[in-house]
């Protein structure tokens, strides 16, 4: 039998060019918007041809779409720390980060006008990074419930809308600094809103 020959050339997708043209789309959006981005814009970033990209991705909306899904959707990730505070405490750190991260800040309140204008760019935004991230919100909530740390009728669509709201709110909209107290008091209120005891949640 004759062994399989690897691939070269175009066959191969290398990770230092896809590294380089990741970072390249994340500094196109949070320089010019995805309204201006453009796949010529990028393969001149990363210093690359426009053929290295559309092996990777189809259009510019795959392209902008799978980038941002692949910052977002680990920073989502809550290791289970034991109970419903730590998880929540290490929850609003990741959110934290992910608004407040350089690029992501920037990219944020102009992706969500423009897909306030685009419903396919809509559509994919919750189908890569918005029902990715509430998955992982969701495993959070029910281990918690399952230790009886929140009650078992607790509305979980409700619950995953509210988590990041505050956040969101204060870092994206108001864009107001956070105080040194600022995760702690949050945490309080998020426990409280969500139904937790102190005693399950200590």
């Amino acid at each position: 039998m004759t062994a399989r020959r690897t691939p070269t050339g175009a066959a191969v997708l290398q990770p230092r060019i896809t590294s380089a043209i990741t970072e390249a789309v994340l500094d196109e959006l949070a320089a010019n918007g995805y309204g201006r981005l453009s796949m010529e814009a990028v393969a001149k970033r990363a210093g690359v041809g426009k053929s290295a990209l559309y092996r990777r991705w189809p259009s510019k909306q795959d392209m902008a779409i799978a980038v941002l899904s692949e910052f977002s959707v680990p920073l989502a990730e809550v290791a289970d720390t034991g109970s419903l505070r730590g998880d929540l405490l290490a929850m609003v750190a990741a959110l934290r980060d992910w608004f407040t991260h350089p690029h992501f800040s920037a990219i944020l309140p102009d992706l969500t006008a423009e897909a306030g204008r685009n419903p396919a760019l809509a559509a994919a935004i919750q189908a890569m990074i918005g029902e990715p991230r509430r998955r992982q919100g969701a495993v959070m909530l029910r281990r918690a419930i399952a230790r009886g740390e929140l009650p078992a009728d607790l509305n979980l669509e409700m619950a995953l809308d509210f988590l990041p709201g505050p956040l969101f709110w204060r870092l994206s909209v108001r864009k107001v600094p956070l105080g040194p107290a600022y995760d702690d008091e949050l945490i309080e209120f998020l426990l409280r809103a969500l139904g937790s005891t102190p005693a399950a949640s200590a």
